[in-house]
């Protein structure tokens, strides 16, 4: 994958047609002013992620809560979360409103939110796996790849798998979906 695509794909975007019909040197030159513009308006921003988790430390569950879910979007709740760690971030997880931590969940890494809904409450886990098999199944199985047994067993209760399917190179899901197989 080229640098442009590799960009691209961070940025969850399609690339342009247009981009793919440069050069290789000229895409290469539109990859590094991205990632120089990127750099710039994103600077001081892990500073800022990592004091927000530090301040909220203080401040108690009930108080921060709804202002999160008032006045900070998913994707900059997911980067705190990431600067606080599983712990303190499953304090948090346990009391979000279902629709926010799923959305805040769409922005963190399938194996921290294994770890997180590891810790978490198990009504809450088993409210949460239903809900996001109902949105997306793959990102449930992207999950499940990286959890504990128990919670595996959680998602073979709620899921319905599609037919074995006889192409077992394509399927990054293959061994997580077996092994919830013969949980069923």
């Amino acid at each position: 994958m080229s640098e442009l695509e590799k960009l691209l794909a961070w940025g969850d975007l399609p690339v342009p047609e247009v981009l793919h019909q440069l050069p290789h040197q000229q895409q290469q030159e539109v990859a590094t002013w991205a990632i120089n513009i990127i750099s710039n308006k994103t600077e001081g921003l892990d500073d800022l992620y990592n004091a927000i988790s530090m301040i909220v430390k203080f401040i108690p569950n009930f108080m921060v809560i709804p202002l999160m879910v008032e006045h900070i979007r998913p994707r900059i709740a997911a980067e705190v979360c990431i600067k606080m760690g599983i712990d303190q971030a499953t304090g948090y997880a346990n009391d979000l409103p279902l629709e926010y931590f799923s959305a805040v969940s769409k922005h963190l890494d399938a194996e921290m939110m294994a770890r997180i809904l590891e810790k978490m409450k198990r009504h809450t886990v088993e409210k949460f796996i239903h809900h996001e098999l109902q949105q997306c199944q793959t990102r449930v199985l992207d999950i499940a790849i990286h959890l504990n047994q128990q919670l595996l067993e959680i998602v073979a209760k709620l899921v319905a798998l599609p037919e074995p399917s006889t192409d077992h190179d394509n399927n990054p899901h293959e061994a997580v979906i077996e092994k919830i197989r013969a949980m069923q």
